[in-house]
């Protein structure tokens, strides 16, 4: 039986859904930082732990209101280059949740939804378990023509940067193009994102997408991650449509 505030969400979320024009603008590529997990937790009284497990629920859900509207490309802020400084507890228990969500439950649903999923980022820091999990992800959604999923793990924006670079010299192309760089990013092959959201109240970028960031519009929640919800997911989305018709006028 679903409870008061589900419903009330529900609710909220209907009504929401109804002030978004579904034949105007919407961004094909949306980009999040999911920020909160851990202050979330101590704010229940709960183990930070279990503020990542709530954490990837929200980001399944999340997925699926993705999906449902139609965008085209998703990339999550799943697990910076910083985040390896955390107490190596809670970092195991990060990893593991890798492992929870790839699973041939979740990869029959992602590819009932004709769903891809990416890694980026510098994955060669995880163990091979690790490393293989995600490579399993990628082959079996690899045909799929939908949505695309990119998960960004150990990821940093200014890593990416100096990585493209490099891979260019090394190449001997020293008087490369802009399109020849961007063909060396992590998001090579993706439209850059054209709406950034971030939760638990924090306004800045933190390293994410640094380059591909350029033009995209930024809305912030002052909700933990776990706690997003199809509600503020149609308001991000109203937000944008707002913004995009100010800009055109």
């Amino acid at each position: 039986m679903m409870n008061f505030s589900k419903l009330k969400d529900k609710y909220k979320a209907g009504k929401m859904k109804k002030r978004i024009n579904w034949n105007g603008p919407l961004p094909a590529h949306i980009a999040i930082m999911m920020d909160g997990n851990g202050r979330w937790a101590t704010r229940q009284g709960l183990p930070r732990t279990a503020g990542h497990l709530a954490g990837m629920n929200a980001m399944r859900e999340t997925i699926r209101f993705c999906h449902k509207t139609h965008i085209r490309y998703l990339t999550l802020y799943a697990f910076s280059t910083e985040n390896w400084k955390r107490p190596k507890e809670e970092v195991d228990y990060i990893i593991r949740l890798v492992h929870a969500f790839v699973t041939d439950r979740t990869l029959n649903e992602l590819n009932r939804n004709n769903i891809k999923v990416n890694f980026i980022g510098d994955i060669s820091r995880f163990d091979l378990d690790t490393r293989q999990i995600m490579q399993h992800a990628a082959d079996v959604t690899r045909f799929n023509t939908g949505m695309t999923v990119n998960f960004a793990v150990n990821y940093g924006g200014r890593s990416e940067i100096v990585q493209a670079v490099k891979s260019l010299v090394a190449e001997g192309n020293s008087s490369f193009s802009m399109e020849e760089f961007e063909s060396r990013l992590y998001t090579s092959g993706c439209p850059s994102p054209e709406l950034i959201i971030r939760t638990s109240g924090e306004k800045r970028l933190s390293g994410f997408l640094l380059w591909q960031s350029a033009q995209a519009g930024p809305w912030y929640t002052d909700e933990m991650w776990p706690s997003f919800n199809e509600y503020l997911y149609y308001q991000a989305l109203h937000a944008y449509q707002c913004r995009k018709v100010r800009t055109i006028s």
